[in-house]
Order: structure tokens, then C-alpha cells, then sequence
């Protein structure tokens, strides 16, 4: 039996393990293009019923925020527990994009939309294999580590609001990694690890159409129903985001990416009144 697309997706989701989890992803994408490529229609994109919470193994344990030990970047172990926070943010990222699909399937889209978001998911699932490889260089792995637990709570908190899930997952928490990538590539460049600095320029890189993707379709949504993007996007925002949007920003990534300085300067520039 072929899965529709939401199947797919949900398939993904329900895998616990990071390098299956990441396996199913890239089959489902490979099938997906495939049938693209062969008539442009061949898979339906369907309807599932998506988990709140995807599977995940066992380990790492994941804590709160203010409890994740803090170690100095410049220290072997502060290079792996840097890693391993990437290598955890990617593989949430891998479970935001395809829940996207599932979740939202029953909203008329382009065939566009899927191809991105497919994409996307293909991409997070080759990043987060790229940065385990970097761990097991270094004799770690994902899991030897606690982990962040809140980087589910944007996917929780936008679950019935589809415009909010693009405003918050790609326009601001995937635009915050283009912020503090380069610091981190340079880490590594001057520690000499050429292996950790490839992988995080291919994420770098691919990054930026991930941001663009979100932008992208945001602005179909508000150009459908008639409505300001930056003005739906602010409040969105402030609904939503439960964290800062502190500067410096890389305004010529986000600019690639679609995003231009007024949507995101006059929300850093409130938090404080926000804050308080």
C-alpha cells in the first residue's frame, strides 16, 4: 500500500531512534521526489493524525533549559557539548518539518509547499547525521548528553494555528542559528577540527532556504487572506515566542532569507518592556 504524504510524515514522526528516525525521513523524501519527477501528482498528500510529542530515544535526557550544564566552547568537552546541542536541534528540526505536513495537511496548499518542506526535512535529516559523525570522531555520541527540553514547545504552542508554526519555527528560531552559526564555525576552525567546521557550513548554508521557505509561504498565507505580513507576523510573534529575539542579527543572511530588518528589530527592541 502507498503512504500519502501526512502518512509519511506521521511515519517519521513515530520512529524513535535519531539515525532511523533520519533514515525513514530520507526514504519518504526520496519517494516523494521520485513520483514528483515522474508525473508530478503520484503521491497524495492525505491526511494523518500527527503525535504532540514524536518518539525519541531514550537518551538524551532532556531537561530543563537552566539545568543543561554550561561549558566553555574553547575546551575539547565544550566542543562536544556544542555538537551535541546542534546535533539535538537538528533532529527536533527533522520532527518540525515533516510535523508541518501532518499536521496542516487539511489546508489547501500549493504543490510547492510540500516540495520545500520535504526538502527541508531531507536536509535536517542529513544534518543532524553529519554532526553525529563530528560526536563519534570525538569519541562522544548523541545521548551522552542532557538536551534542551523546551525546543518542542514552539510546535505545541502553534499546533492549531499554521501561520503562527511558519512565524515562529523557520522566521525566528531557524533565523536565530544563522545569527550564531558563523561564531561557531570559527570555534572550530581555530581548534582545528575541519570536520566539525565542513558540517556546520553545510548547515550554514542550507539553513538560509529553510528561513526563506517560512518567509515564502507566510506571505502566500497573508497574501491569500488579504492581511500585513509584517503586522501578522509581529503579533504572531508576541503570542507565541516565549524567548528574546536578541541582536546581532546576520541581517544579510536574513535578508537572503527574506526576512528584512522591520520585521524582526522592533520585537528586540520591546522585549525589555515585555520583559517586565
Amino acid at each position: 500500500m502507498t503512504l500519502s504524504l501526512a502518512e509519511m510524515a506521521v511515519d517519521v514522526l513515530t520512529t524513535a531512534g535519531g539515525r532511523e528516525k533520519t533514515a525513514r525521513s530520507h526514504e519518504h523524501a526520496a519517494r516523494w521526489f521520485a513520483a514528483r519527477a515522474a508525473d508530478g501528482t503520484s503521491i497524495d498528500i492525505g491526511r494523518a493524525s500527527p503525535p504532540m510529542h514524536p518518539s525519541r530515544p531514550e537518551a538524551p535526557a532532556q531537561v530543563d533549559p537552566r539545568d543543561v550544564p554550561k561549558r566553555k566552547p574553547g575546551s575539547p568537552a565544550g566542543r562536544i557539548a556544542l555538537l551535541h546541542a546542534v546535533a539535538h536541534i537538528e533532529l527536533n528540526a527533522v520532527d518540525l518539518h515533516w510535523d508541518i505536513i501532518a499536521r496542516f495537511a487539511h489546508i489547501p496548499m500549493p504543490m510547492g509547499f510540500y516540495d520545500d518542506w520535504v526538502k527541508a526535512a531531507q536536509e535536517e535529516s542529513k544534518h543532524f547525521n553529519l554532526v553525529c559523525d563530528c560526536l563519534q570522531a570525538l569519541d562522544s555520541h548523541y545521548g551522552a548528553l542532557p538536551a534542551h527540553a523546551g525546543m518542542w514547545r514552539a510546535a505545541e504552542d502553534t499546533a492549531e494555528d499554521f501561520m503562527g508554526r511558519l512565524a515562529v519555527v523557520p522566521m525566528v528560531l531557524e533565523a536565530r542559528g544563522l545569527d550564531v552559526t558563523p561564531g561557531m564555525i570559527e570555534i572550530f576552525r581555530k581548534a582545528g577540527e575541519d570536520g566539525a567546521v565542513a558540517a556546520l557550513e553545510t548547515i550554514y548554508a542550507e539553513e538560509v532556504s529553510h528561513v526563506a521557505y517560512g518567509s515564502k509561504w507566510f506571505h502566500f498565507l497573508c497574501g491569500r487572506e488579504n492581511l500585513d505580513p509584517k503586522e501578522v507576523f509581529h503579533d504572531l510573534v508576541r503570542r507565541y515566542f516565549k524567548g528574546a529575539l536578541k541582536p546581532p542579527f546576520n541581517e544579510e543572511k536574513r535578508a537572503e532569507a527574506g526576512l528584512p530588518p522591520d520585521f524582526y528589530w522592533p520585537l528586540a527592541d520591546e522585549i525589555p518592556a515585555r520583559k517586565r
